[in-house]
């Protein structure tokens, strides 16, 4: 019979090997294809310009006839017509991050003709992610995000550049490919990145579109666009850390960043086509629950900004040399924070407390991540108590210990153990430093959480 189990698992490993190695391949596939149709419409369009001189001297606007019937719905907008479609055609813009804000913003950005398109990500695609981030699809999973953004771009318009950058931009490489592109759009998630990408727009010159989307609400609005407002004008001070909450951590509706990211690619198409009026000095926000967008005005140029302000002298060295993770104490990654708040001896790692459980050891396992997370997944015979208010449910901890100490195993303390856990081991940490201070002094938190619980203890415990 264990021997039937195990050829069994060899032939789903096999099977799930040979899958993955035949998606690999499908994406090289579609690459290729995508890349040899653009080189063929580029050649048939030379052919026709050669053979048919005086058929192509009537397009005073340099449009094809290929352009004019992919673009023939744009082109029949009074307010938009050839001179918008000419321009973005001659346009270049970079979306920096291929995530939530910029699958969007890529896809109609390609597809609406812009000249040259640009993508910064140095991220893979995740499982977990693709709620929202549309322009990737599961034959890419674990995959860069740019070589399938790019994919996706390209399989919708062949005849337009499509430009990978596969890194993490930094101050050492920002000038370098900011000052490739006119127009530049933020579709980053964290603080020093957008400090970063506003300041480096500043020195070169270049209008920045940004977005932000969190839970059910986004924002939208454009820097440093004919002598508007840079991002430091608005925020000399950076927010707080604890302020600062990313999707993975607070959560994200799949559409709100979806709505953002298309609207971030109508402010660039604007600037980019010399159409309408670009979103300076105004910014829009979005309310998902209510259905509601307001605009509202905010504060002009700063005079006294350190970047942009009239006596400012923020040169392109000045930029290279700025520590922007120090100047807004958090860091350029997007890797999960994890605290480290607790000496050894008031923690345990998952295994043991695995092996204390299997053993009989009386415990009371608290976890104080909030109720709807808890509902998401939990250990068995855990109690929820979230973290704020776990000062006013004290008294729960101290009956629950008392009924565990009813359970006396020999090899254990006669009192019972008590331990917290969250999801990655933060908040956790923070939990058992209030319950020392009000006498739980043996309360040790599980280091890694529910995390490195499923790493290490039970797989089948889903994450998320």
């Amino acid at each position: 019979m264990e021997n039937k189990m195990e050829s069994k698992g060899g032939e789903a490993a096999r099977i799930l090997s040979e899958i993955e190695t035949l998606k690999a391949t499908r994406s090289d596939l579609d690459n290729r294809i995508s890349a040899l149709e653009a080189q063929l419409r580029h050649l048939n369009f030379e052919k026709n310009n050669v053979s048919c001189p005086s058929i192509s001297t009537g397009f005073v606007h340099g449009l094809s006839p290929d352009m004019i019937y992919r673009y023939s719905r744009q082109l029949l907008l009074p307010s938009f017509g050839v001179q918008g479609q000419s321009n973005l055609l001659k346009s270049s813009i970079l979306v920096v991050g291929a995530g939530g804000l910029g699958s969007p913003a890529l896809l109609y950005l390609a597809a609406c003709g812009v000249g040259q398109l640009g993508v910064v990500d140095h991220d893979v695609v995740e499982l977990n992610n693709m709620h929202r981030q549309v322009i990737h699809t599961e034959a890419y999973i674990g995959q860069p995000k740019v070589k399938s953004a790019a994919a996706a771009c390209r399989s919708i318009n062949s005849t337009i550049q499509i430009v990978e950058h596969q890194e993490a931009l930094r101050t050492s490489n920002a000038l370098e490919i900011l000052s490739q592109y006119d127009i530049i759009v933020d579709a980053t998630d964290n603080a020093p990145s957008r400090y970063m990408i506003s300041d480096c727009c500043v020195v070169l010159g270049k209008p920045l579109v940004s977005g932000a989307a969190l839970g059910l609400e986004g924002q939208l609005t454009v820097y440093n666009h004919n002598r508007g407002p840079c991002y430091r004008c608005l925020f000399p001070t950076p927010p707080p850390t604890t302020a600062c909450q990313r999707c993975a951590d607070s959560g994200v509706l799949g559409v709100v960043p979806g709505i953002i990211g298309c609207l971030q690619a109508l402010e660039a198409i604007k600037i980019a086509s010399a159409v309408g009026e670009p979103l300076s000095e105004r910014m829009l926000l979005f309310d998902a629950l209510s259905a509601r967008i307001r605009i509202v005005k905010i504060r002009g140029r700063s005079l006294q900004c350190e970047v942009c302000g009239e006596n400012s002298a923020f040169t392109q060295q000045q930029f290279k040399d700025f520590d922007y993770e120090k100047f807004t104490q958090s860091p350029l990654s997007v890797a999960p924070l994890m605290l480290n708040l607790l000496p050894e001896d008031h923690r345990i790692h998952s295994r043991e407390l695995k092996e204390r459980i299997v053993k009989g050891e009386a415990h009371v396992l608290v976890d104080v991540r909030p109720a709807h997370q808890f509902k998401i997944v939990s250990l068995p015979n855990a109690m929820n108590i979230p973290l704020s208010s776990l000062e006013s449910r004290l008294a729960e901890i101290s009956s629950a210990l008392k009924e565990e100490e009813k359970r006396k195993h020999s090899g254990f303390e006669s009192s019972a153990s008590l331990y917290v856990i969250c999801r990655r081991g933060n908040d956790s940490q923070m939990a058992v430093q209030l319950l020392h201070k009000v006498g739980f002094t043996s309360a040790r938190d599980i280091i890694g959480g529910l995390e490195a619980w499923a790493r290490d203890v039970d797989p089948n415990i889903p994450t998320y």
